[in-house]
């Protein structure tokens, strides 16, 4: 029954429905009164923003992150301890993305779909929501380490509800209310299915130049976990073919399940990561 439910959780809700880049993202479409534009890039640091590619676009993103900086020149400032994500999304309709993506953290292959369920609308509805859902395979788990090991382990799911408002022409904010579950976790006496509750927003310093962070408040994290909640800050840097973004971090994994179950990170002790992403569009 439980694995139902969280094939049931994981569905997306279907019923619901390449000009310029820098237009596109700075540029509310006021002829259908929509406040469009809250987020430059599909994330806005490891949370994934409200931000959806249109139909027929497909967007490669590169997200690379170093190691932890603290170690200095032992690890030559985390590029020795480097991990990377490749990931591929693609606009079925304006409203529907889909993506797949594989990162080197753990050998964790992942897809995923976000879908638009409302949009603000200027002098109306005051938010954009959006869904996401996305499925997990963990390949790095060794069955000569865990001889029980089998396949439905390896599985992860994760389910989020995007809600943004674009406050202003330069601020946006979000809220992202997130149920993950991991089939194998790394502490007894954690759980499986766990919550967690995320925090972002956007500041524009310019036409071309944002600030942006995010954080995430986990809900039912073990009281002996040695993971930490991420706290990420960055800018975005916007050259009209494509969207980069430059961030610090205390978490190192990049899909949803790890950076918010699995990051070590702590600013206080100067254990934290140098990453970007960057995206280009087809």
């Amino acid at each position: 029954m439980k694995y139902l439910f969280y094939i049931i959780i994981c569905v997306p809700i279907w019923s619901f429905s390449q000009d310029d880049l820098l237009n596109e993202i700075d540029t509310d479409t006021s002829w259908t009164n929509y406040a469009d534009a809250a987020f430059k890039g599909l994330k806005i640091v490891n949370f994934e923003s409200t931000k959806l590619v249109p139909k027929k676009q497909l967007t490669f993103i590169v997200s690379h992150r170093f190691g932890s900086i603290e170690n200095g020149f032992d690890s030559f400032f985390g590029l020795d301890d480097a991990v990377t994500r490749l990931n591929f999304v693609y606009g079925l309709s304006d409203n529907i993305n889909i993506s797949a993506s594989r990162s080197s953290f753990l050998k964790v292959y992942d897809m995923a779909i976000k879908y638009r369920l409302v949009r603000q609308i200027t002098n109306g509805f005051p938010f954009t929501i959006v869904g996401f859902n996305a499925i997990l395979i963990n390949s790095s788990l060794d069955k000569d380490n865990l001889p029980e090991l089998e396949f439905k382990h390896r599985l992860g799911y994760t389910a989020q509800i995007l809600i943004s408002r674009k406050v202003n022409t330069n601020l946006s904010l979000e809220l992202a209310p997130t149920f993950f579950h991991d089939n194998f976790v790394f502490l007894d006496e954690q759980d499986n299915s766990q919550f967690a509750l995320g925090f972002g927003g956007r500041y524009k310093l310019g036409k071309r130049w944002s600030l942006n962070a995010d954080y995430g408040w986990h809900l039912n994290r073990a009281s002996n976990s040695p993971f930490t909640n991420p706290l990420s800050i960055g800018v975005d840097l916007e050259t009209g073919g494509h969207v980069f973004q430059m961030h610090f971090t205390n978490a190192q994994p990049m899909n949803t399940n790890g950076f918010l179950g699995q990051g070590f990170g702590d600013w206080t002790d100067g254990n934290i990561y140098f990453g970007f992403n960057l995206s280009r569009t087809f």
